[in-house]
């Protein structure tokens, strides 16, 4: 429990810096710790991970960020738990990744990416709660001079059984703080649970609602600045020239910086004078060989195949930010951010100061979908803050800066082919996946002997990730890399999103071929998958699969495995005119082993769909001249709530693993919907998005 790494700045930055992965540091993350850090009401902490004031109120510390997926609430209900507190005075806040460091990491990963927040971090956050029980437990009996054995603890009150005294958590939290940590605890069994698995209301609801919740871009300080900045239009390339002079007498701009290499901002009193200024100021870029790319001429390099994915942008509806703060003595950053230590690591190689020197300041994120999980734009906050010592400076990404430099969905086509014997049993199928690779981008490190493992998302043989639902003889799944100059990045769902469509609807094409019904065909190869089966059945069964839809309605499925769970979706839609879809109704089935919230991941289940059928409908971005053409949502479309089917979510935790939310119904959205167009019309689509075949909601 006390093995400390040894951190020096440039490998925590190195390690840091791989988005998406943590870092890579082998150690137990303790109970407790220095209990020099206090609450913002400098109230002792029982442990790092619980506060509990005098009036009872209990702070409960959350590692992990908050970007509407309701991960606070539920690592708040996993500690709350073990802790024995009251509910209803539960609380949170974000401990900052320089004190995490400061602390020998002991909260362990600040990552919030591939739907790991609570699964990858149940263990040591119950166990803090747990800790946190006991050390309550052993102050009061200190207190009463009683065996702790003979005290229990419920509702934030602990209760001396043989007398009936009793306390609250508030009286002996003080005490408590004192206490020497237990050397390990018993976790709770699953079935015991009265406040980790129910279906508890969200404790961000009531600020989002009142206006009273902060977000990165509301940050405001006393003489802060703001800057707006602007890159190349076409990835990889640089800044030749700008010309300040023409600018630098308009009203409000402060100063004209470069931002490295490929970047130039304007500095000046309101974000709109900066913004403005920037649009005015002459740059010349030295775009390179990369203007002649089109996404004619991507889908060239790539081609293999009959079906394709496009880019897609995360289209965050909170655009970039953040706010630094500059002295040559400390840098410090307000941000919204999936990977805080990445942010802190990119802050100190940004300012030239050592990791002790900066801290990030993490806020709620509106929207991450995993571009927050990258640092490029606290970096350039830094650099342009960096140039105005003292003062501090919110830098603000306008739509199209924040649509131009996205990282983006990476393309892909795959080419699919399958073989039958006599009998109309399918003995073969060969994936060949011709496109790009996200950790050849980010993340090189990762690669595996120059293989992309990420790029086979839920077509894994084996592990608790993604597995491959289907038992055929002869099996082959390989990946062309091939890498375009549009950076790639980790997408809500990522590869996971096509591999789920290239299977899926080819499945359908297959029980077709073979004149078989689609659920049986898939039924017969997944004897061997029953969780894969489970979930398949169980929408099967909901949407009423096998009988009579009613008239002009038309059905398609698919299942998948993504992030440690599984999950498959049936859909119900009609078509008007060939090329208008109505989806009646979609049903979802999730089983992600235990469920902390079941109410939670229902709205997660509904809200996968949007973004999964978002991007089947209308989620495209295209190249021209080497940069990439939507610029905002006037041009990159997302569905309206009169689109929206029912949602019809199935939960069915089945128990001894821990699997995602966030994502894993992403996947199956699109196919369901596709092979039900198929059902409905005889036409089988295979590239996305429906746009480009004149296809549109009804």
């Amino acid at each position: 429990m006390n093995y400390v790494p040894k951190i020096d700045r440039r490998s925590f930055v190195a390690s840091a810096a791989a988005m998406g992965g943590g870092l890579a540091l082998g150690l137990e993350i303790p109970f407790a710790g220095p209990r020099t850090v206090r609450a913002q009401e400098a109230t002792p902490e029982v442990n790092a991970w619980v506060v509990i004031r005098p009036d009872d109120t209990v702070v409960i510390r959350i590692a992990r960020s908050e970007m509407g997926q309701g991960s606070l609430t539920g690592l708040a209900q996993l500690v709350a738990e073990e802790l024995e507190c009251d509910w209803s005075k539960v609380t949170t806040e974000y401990p900052t990744p320089g004190q995490n460091v400061a602390r020998k990491r002991v909260w362990g990963d600040f990552s919030s990416t591939g739907s790991r927040s609570i699964r990858e971090s149940e263990d040591y956050v119950r166990k803090g709660g747990a800790a946190a029980r006991e050390m309550l437990i052993q102050a009061a009996a200190n207190e009463w001079k009683v065996p702790a054995g003979e005290c229990s603890a419920s509702n934030s009150v602990i209760t001396h059984k043989p007398s009936g005294r009793t306390t609250t958590y508030g009286k002996v939290a003080a005490a408590a703080a004192k206490v020497e940590p237990p050397a390990d605890v018993k976790l709770k069994d699953p079935k015991d649970w009265k406040i980790a698995g129910k279906p508890l209301k969200r404790l961000d609801t009531r600020d989002k609602l009142t206006g009273k919740q902060l977000y990165a871009i509301d940050v405001k300080m006393p003489g802060m600045l703001y800057a707006a900045v602007k890159a190349c239009p076409v990835h990889g390339g640089k800044v030749k020239s700008f010309d300040a002079a023409k600018i630098t007498g308009n009203k409000g701009v402060k100063k004209v910086v470069p931002v490295g290499d490929s970047a130039v901002a304007v500095v000046g009193d309101t974000w709109w004078q900066a913004k403005t200024a920037l649009e005015a100021l002459p740059i010349e870029w030295n775009e390179g060989e990369n203007t002649k790319v089109t996404t004619a001429s991507i889908a060239e390099v790539l081609k293999e195949a009959v079906y394709s994915y496009p880019y897609q942008a995360h289209a965050c509806m909170e655009p970039l930010n953040a706010t630094a703060l500059y002295t040559p003595d400390k840098c410090e950053v307000w941000t919204s951010s999936q990977n805080a230590e990445a942010a802190l690591a990119a802050t100190s190689e940004a300012s030239g100061l050592p990791i002790a020197k900066c801290d990030v300041h993490k806020l709620l994120l509106g929207g991450g979908f995993g571009r927050r999980g990258r640092t490029d734009y606290v970096s350039q906050a830094v650099l342009i803050a960096k140039q105005m010592p003292g003062t501090p400076v919110k830098l603000l990404w306008s739509r199209e800066e924040d649509m131009t430099q996205d990282t983006y969905h990476p393309t892909t086509q795959c080419k699919l082919t399958g073989a039958f014997d006599a009998n109309g049993n399918l003995t073969g199928l060969q994936m060949r996946i011709s496109g790009q690779s996200i950790l050849a981008a980010l993340a090189p490190s990762r690669l595996q002997n120059g293989r992309d493992p990420a790029t086979f998302q839920g077509l894994n043989p084996g592990g608790a990730e993604g597995v491959f639902g289907y038992d055929i003889p002869n099996l082959l799944i390989d990946h062309a890399m091939r890498n375009p100059h549009v950076t790639p990045g980790f997408w809500r769902g990522v590869n996971n999103n096509q591999n789920a469509i290239y299977l899926e609807c080819f499945m359908d094409e297959l029980a077709h071929a073979a004149g078989q019904d689609p659920l049986e065909f898939r039924r017969k190869l997944m004897t061997k998958h029953p969780k894969h089966l489970a979930v398949l059945n169980a929408v099967a069964e909901k949407i009423g699969w096998g009988q009579p839809a009613a008239q002009g309605v038309y059905r398609g499925l698919a299942q998948q495995m993504g992030y440690g769970s599984y999950v498959a979706a049936a859909a119900e839609i009609s078509v008007t005119g060939g090329n208008k879809i109505k989806i009646h109704r979609i049903v979802g089935a999730t089983d992600c082993g235990h469920a902390v919230n079941p109410a939670q991941i229902e709205r997660q289940v509904s809200g996968s769909f949007v973004y999964g059928l978002s991007a089947l409908f209308n989620g495209e971005c295209t190249v021209k001249d080497g940069r990439i053409e939507q610029q905002n949502f006037d041009t990159y479309d997302v569905m309206r709530i009169a689109q929206m089917p029912k949602v019809e979510p199935i939960l069915m935790p089945s128990g001894g693993f821990w699997g995602g939310v966030g994502e894993p119904t992403i996947f199956v959205a699109a196919p369901a919907v596709l092979n039900a167009y198929f059902a409905a019309t005889g036409k089988r689509i295979r590239s996305m998005p429906l746009k480009t075949h004149d296809i549109s909601f009804a």
